[in-house]
């Protein structure tokens, strides 16, 4: 991949490239072409000023569930503190395989074939607007088969296609190319590691009481028609977008800063001086793990196996094993990955806890119990889904809001006789829409792209509007 010494804008400041004006507004001017990010600016401001961590988003949660608790129900302190205490390891096993997701995915998207792919995938484009829509097309694509492979595929395409760019003379918008790539999670939860519809399909899952113990398949649910279909159209809707709101010819830009290149780590820099080394250095190790759990998989489904969290992570797994070149890639990409997965590890406790509040409180039956109020069977997917939506807010995690919202839907569901695969997805849809406002799962992408969230959140806004029309028409169509 060429290093930005060798570009035709290396003599331009960083982040200029494609034109000549190191002076140009940024993303969120109100110049021509890149209203949407004017349009935004208040809104960017108030986020960078007033949004907390996504940690502190977990700990707010947690009081307010517990004063709700206190206050709605016939819980005392003591109560309450003992079914948070209590509940706190209720979501090992979950908070296990939902780190592994993200591991995975990203360890997925560095191997050596993945980052060639991707860097074929780069030179594709020959126009700035193919190019948005493409990165927005690609990343979709990769949500639906795992979110952490999405979130690592969107921010490194914009990144390789940026650098393709600048290379060729090519004026792209690198702000925009990466809020394409983070657009792609708007529908990670209607593929194949959506946590909320796996879960369903899981035996003894924390949903399995709420499902009355029975198991909601995911051919009801992720791999329906009617879910399908909608992922589709959100891909067609939200692409016609950026195409839309593509700064033109001679509106400003801000490109790839003149630092970033492409790295991709190389095992065979590891010396290998002791037969130990040597082993590190063979692939023949991690091929025979990887064949064997391909094995394992394909017989698992001609069993008649069913889709869990848990085949999921042993397919990437798998995937991993077989396309890394030797242990030593393999024990480089863990420890590049483990870094994102950190925050979902000190998270999940007090999500569960919250479950614990809520179960153990009652607050769970007041609050289906007030939604069952106020729904019927046709209104209530785009309820559930708007719910989901500003529950997302304060618990950015998939599996996290199932924790907390599950639950309440499902009762919910059951005493307006909806099906309860809609309950799934209609959380599931909430849990996915408004990650584009909300900044926890675009650390990894802004991470790689060297951004921050004021930067995308302009043009993240605009995927946000329309996956919200198409996702809202989908609910209410399946619940006629």
């Amino acid at each position: 991949m060429s290093d930005s010494q060798h570009s035709p804008d290396s003599a331009r400041p960083a982040g200029a490239a494609g034109t000549a004006d190191p002076n140009r507004r940024g993303p969120d001017d109100t110049g021509g072409g890149n209203r949407s990010g004017g349009l935004m600016r208040p809104f960017n401001n108030f986020l960078e000023r007033w949004v907390p961590s996504a940690l502190v988003f977990a700990i707010i949660l947690t009081l307010v569930v517990a004063l709700l608790a206190f206050l709605l129900t016939d819980s005392g302190p003591v109560d309450v503190i003992t079914g948070w205490g209590e509940g706190l390891a209720g979501l090992l096993a979950f908070m296990t395989q939902m780190s592994l997701i993200l591991l995975f995915g990203h360890m997925l998207a560095n191997t050596g074939p993945v980052r060639k792919l991707l860097v074929a995938l780069a030179r594709v484009p020959r126009s700035a607007v193919f190019a948005y829509v493409f990165v927005f097309v690609i990343a979709s694509l990769a949500s639906l088969i795992t979110w952490g492979l999405g979130l690592v595929v969107g921010a490194l395409l914009a990144r390789e296609i940026a650098v393709q760019a600048r290379t060729r003379g090519l004026r792209v918008h690198f702000p925009l190319l990466v809020a394409a790539g983070y657009s792609g999670m708007v529908v990670w939860h209607m593929g194949y590691s959506g946590s909320g519809p796996l879960t369903a399909a899981t035996e003894d899952s924390f949903l399995a009481e709420s499902l009355g113990g029975q198991l909601i398949p995911v051919s009801e649910t992720i791999f329906s028609t009617w879910n399908m279909l909608a992922a589709l159209a959100v891909i067609v809707v939200c692409g016609a977008l950026f195409a839309l709101i593509a700064p033109k010819k001679d509106a400003p830009v801000v490109g790839l800063p003149e630092h970033v290149g492409s790295e991709e780590f190389d095992p065979a820099e590891e010396e290998a001086v002791t037969p130990a080394d040597r082993i590190d250095n063979s692939r023949i190790l991690t091929l025979v793990v990887g064949l064997a759990l391909v094995a394992y998989l394909a017989v698992h489904f001609a069993q008649g196996g069913s889709l869990t969290l848990d085949i999921v992570n042993w397919s990437f797994l798998a995937l991993i094993l077989l396309l890394v070149r030797n242990p030593f890639e393999i024990i480089h990409l863990t420890k590049q990955a483990a870094a994102n997965v950190g925050e979902i590890l000190l998270q999940f406790p007090l999500y569960a806890g919250i479950l614990g509040i809520m179960t153990a409180s009652g607050l769970i039956e007041v609050f289906s119990t007030a939604l069952v109020q106020i729904a019927n069977p046709t209104t209530f997917g785009m309820l559930a889904f708007f719910a989901a939506g500003l529950v997302n807010f304060f618990v950015p995690s998939g599996g996290g809001q199932f924790a907390v919202q599950g639950p309440i839907m499902l009762d919910a569901a059951a005493q307006l006789q909806v099906d309860p695969a809609i309950a799934i997805m209609a959380v599931s849809y909430g849990d996915q829409w408004t990650n584009m406002i909300q900044p926890f799962w675009a650390l990894p992408v802004l991470a790689i792209a060297g951004l921050k969230m004021r930067d995308i959140i302009g043009y993240t806004t605009v995927t946000l509007l329309g996956s919200g029309v198409v996702l809202t028409a989908a609910l209410l169509l399946v619940s006629l």
